[in-house]
């Protein structure tokens, strides 16, 4: 390893602990969660955060926008919410000789950090707003498409117990989610310094660690990132094996799901383990990398058949059978 890349490695492994750290000021926990999140960011992808209410799910959003000096937008979707709610609309302006003009208005999705709050009340209509955005990074109205400034995340929660009024999320939709994250209740422990951080008089102050354009910077340096065609082959096999014809197809797999994992869940896997190189200070990726990022990774692009929603099978079951049996060699 030369003097320059263990360099870029250093900064690089720096800027995501301080990353991480200045959020951790305000979210107690979720530590895991925390580095999930800004792995995403730095591969260009999008994270569906599933958890139930009051569980800081919102404000990790929120402080992750003020920590990277970011644009921040929120949307809280609703039954009767429009894709123009989202992406904005062209509107009848009267210009200064006194003719009329279509002006277009940006909506809430032209931001760096957006947050889909309870993204599965609104309409698959509405949700579907959000496709271009996500996969294009752009918008488009009428028949102008407008650009969105990078780097562009979008953070979607929802609620898995209440589903009473909600709509499931379209396959192509949750395709386009690079990771999906679980934020689980916390232990006693925790619940005592989460009182205790949000009952002071005043906010914990936050520092500004990066901008746009470091982030942008970390991006690059993390896709250069070398990766061995045995560990590149342990992603795909995974991927392969989501799917109930593969010879790489485990039991359960052949017996609960109906559609496996995109080629997206193998390029999630290869982009998000190059950065979990660059966090623990190599220059290269492992088979471990793949491993610790393919549960986000995989989780929600699996289909489960009629038998598998029947049974209720948590596909994180299925994920735990595809580490254990497709071999790493």
């Amino acid at each position: 390893m030369t003097t320059a890349v263990a360099e870029n490695i250093d900064l690089f492994r720096e800027r995501f602990v301080r990353i991480t750290r200045e959020v951790g000021k305000r979210i107690v926990g979720h530590e895991d969660i925390v580095g999930a999140t800004v792995m995403s960011l730095l591969a260009g992808g999008h994270v569906l955060l599933e958890g139930i209410p009051g569980v800081g799910k919102t404000s990790l959003v929120h402080t992750l926008a003020d920590v990277l000096h970011l644009k921040f937008s929120r949307i809280q979707f609703t039954p009767d919410l429009m894709p123009a709610d989202i992406v904005g609309t062209n509107v009848v302006q009267e210009s200064a000789h006194g003719s009329t003009v279509f002006e277009f208005q940006q909506g809430p999705v032209f931001a760096n950090v957006v947050l889909a709050d309870e993204i599965n009340r609104a309409t698959p209509k509405t949700q579907s707003a959000l496709l271009e955005a996500m996969q294009d990074k752009s918008v488009t109205v009428g028949k102008t498409t407008y650009r969105l400034d990078l780097p562009f995340l979008v953070l979607a929660t929802q609620n898995p117990l209440e589903m009473e009024g909600t709509y499931p999320l379209p396959e192509a939709q949750l395709d386009r989610f690079f990771f999906k994250l679980k934020v689980v209740y916390p232990p006693e422990a925790q619940m005592h310094e989460i009182i205790e951080r949000t009952t002071q008089p005043t906010d914990i102050p936050v520092d500004r660690v990066a901008d746009g354009p470091e982030i942008l910077e970390m991006r690059q340096l993390a896709r250069g990132v070398p990766i061995a065609r045995p560990v590149q082959s342990y992603a795909i096999r995974l991927t392969l094996g989501s799917h109930a014809d593969s010879p790489y197809g485990t039991p359960l797999v052949k017996r609960y799901v109906r559609y496996g994992a995109s080629p997206r869940a193998a390029q999630a896997m290869v982009l998000a383990g190059k950065i979990n190189a660059l966090t623990e200070g190599r220059a290269f990726v492992s088979i471990d990398d793949i491993r610790a990022v393919a549960m986000p990774a995989l989780r929600h692009r699996l289909l489960l058949n009629f038998e598998g929603e029947a049974e209720q099978v948590d596909p994180d079951t299925i994920v735990d059978e595809l580490l254990a049996g497709v071999a790493t060699e």
